[in-house]
């Protein structure tokens, strides 16, 4: 046995790598990402060659080892070519993540260091990191002292901690299910009606409030449909506001919205995951100070933050309620258990569903640190002047625009002398994936066809606007608009 055990040591340490050697896959690594941001800018954002996918598939598992450059050859041509490159600051689709450099180098430290941010009691230092960024969060809302979160995976994870926190909070049991009442609009991210299935609320009620011209709940007609179902025997609970619509950008009028659902007491919610850190910006809209009278919010650092993708945060205005609906016991965490009882710091594993959780904080820490807050106030500024800026020219160019945007989403479409106009749309924006300089997307308002240009990506400048004006201006001519 013990012969047989020395030789499984012998291949089982080639994860263990002397400092020869992972100097040289660390070298060969940071020149591959060093050679794709130095050629980011004048490489095309979209490429919608799929084929290269598949060079994959024909690269299996095995025992052997590969070689370093011949993976990252491997990475380059069938995962960073084809497709969209959303580092890109010409990517000004759907609501563009971020890729701040630094937060990189914090992932790898946190990956080297492999450090437990789950338990308070093993990772006090990473739990702190945690609750210190969330702390200043909850602080730039407007949330008292007595709040609490947790930095999750995005968006859809956060507003699922909060939908179930808010479930239990508000005593929901499920007999009370079919009578229960959600207030949200057309315009609510689909997450949220995810979240409400995944809680197991999937069979509760749903009420699609109107909107007014600029895409917001309209208030009145919110305390109109609570009252008349608190009338007919029904359960209202839950309303959902949104800080940042993806469609337009659209804000609700969170503080009327918060007055009507506390006065029904009601627990309102907002979807700030787009929209929320903009209250950081000396241009924020006034309208996002309605944020603090809310019981949850969602924010998405790897957007508003300009961070990468897989780090998003939920505030809950009561720590407490978020503990009750998260919290759990089991024999083999008695020691951690302990720790927190005597006063240690909450674990994030008692604040949401993961109990293994990668310590996300060190990749929003490290470059806030680093670079202090005031590039990241200016950055959103920045986008905020963008986005009117190319209200303002792409209705010169003679398309068809809405009202000025609130954030930094800009509706728009053409209006061809002959024809369908949505045809020609969708014309267009297949036009522009194919030319791959920019990227765009699309969606549906009042069922009609529309382009969407978001400027979110901390690397979207005043040349990346103008280049996507030029852009949309010839590929109109080319089209016969």
């Amino acid at each position: 046995m013990l012969e047989q055990i020395r030789q499984l040591e012998q291949v089982a340490r080639r994860l263990e790598p002397d400092g020869r050697k992972r100097r040289h896959v660390r070298e060969a690594v940071v020149q591959y990402g060093e050679t794709f941001l130095n050629t980011l800018e004048t490489t095309k954002v979209f490429d919608p060659n799929r084929e290269r996918v598949a060079h994959l598939f024909a690269s299996p598992l095995q025992d052997q080892p590969s070689d370093i450059g011949d993976l990252l050859t491997l990475l380059g041509d069938a995962v960073t070519t084809p497709g969209l490159k959303p580092a890109s600051g010409a990517h000004m689709g759907y609501i563009p993540g971020g890729g701040v450099y630094v937060s990189a180098l914090g992932d790898y430290l946190a990956a080297v260091t492999n450090e437990f941010a789950g338990v308070s009691f093993t990772g006090p230092g990473a739990v702190a990191m945690e609750t210190m960024l969330l702390d200043w969060m909850a602080k730039e809302i407007g949330y008292p002292p007595e709040s609490g979160g947790n930095l999750t995976s995005g968006g859809s994870i956060a507003n699922l901690i909060a939908i179930v926190t808010a479930r239990d909070a508000m005593e929901l049991a499920p007999m009370d299910i079919e009578r229960a009442v959600v207030y949200l609009s057309e315009q609510t991210h689909h997450c949220v009606d995810k979240a409400l299935r995944i809680a197991g609320l999937g069979a509760s009620l749903r009420r699609f409030i109107p909107l007014d011209s600029r895409s917001r709940m309209i208030p009145e007609e919110l305390h109109r449909v609570i009252g008349a179902d608190q009338a007919a025997g029904l359960r209202p609970w839950l309303v959902v506001g949104s800080a940042g619509t993806t469609d337009v950008g659209a804000i609700d009028p969170l503080t009327e919205l918060s007055e009507i659902a506390h006065a029904h007491q009601l627990w309102f919610h907002v979807d700030g995951a787009y929209g929320g850190f903009f209250v950081l910006s000396e241009g924020g809209p006034a309208t996002l100070e309605g944020m603090a009278q809310s019981d949850s919010i969602v924010l998405d650092p790897h957007k508003g933050l300009f961070l990468p993708y897989g780090v998003g945060a939920v505030l809950i205005r009561d720590r407490a309620a978020l503990h009750h609906a998260h919290y759990y016991d089991a024999g083999y965490m008695q020691d951690a258990h302990a720790s927190e009882d005597d006063g240690d710091l909450l674990s994030p594993a008692e604040l949401s569903p993961e109990l293994t959780k990668h310590f996300r904080g060190l990749r929003c820490w490290l470059p806030l640190k680093l670079h202090g807050v005031a590039p990241f106030r200016a950055c959103l500024d920045e986008k905020l002047l963008l986005a009117r800026y190319f209200h303002d020219e792409v209705s010169k160019l003679g398309f068809e625009v809405g009202p000025p945007p609130e954030l930094s989403v800009v509706a728009f479409r053409w209006i061809p002398e002959r024809g369908d106009p949505d045809a020609f749309n969708q014309k267009l924006i297949d036009a522009i994936h194919r030319d791959g300089r920019v990227f765009l997307s699309s969606s549906r308002i009042n069922g009609r066809f529309i382009l969407r240009m978001a400027a979110l990506c901390f690397r979207t400048h005043l040349d990346t606007i103008n280049l996507t004006l030029r852009v949309l201006r010839n590929t109109v001519q080319e089209l016969g608009g």
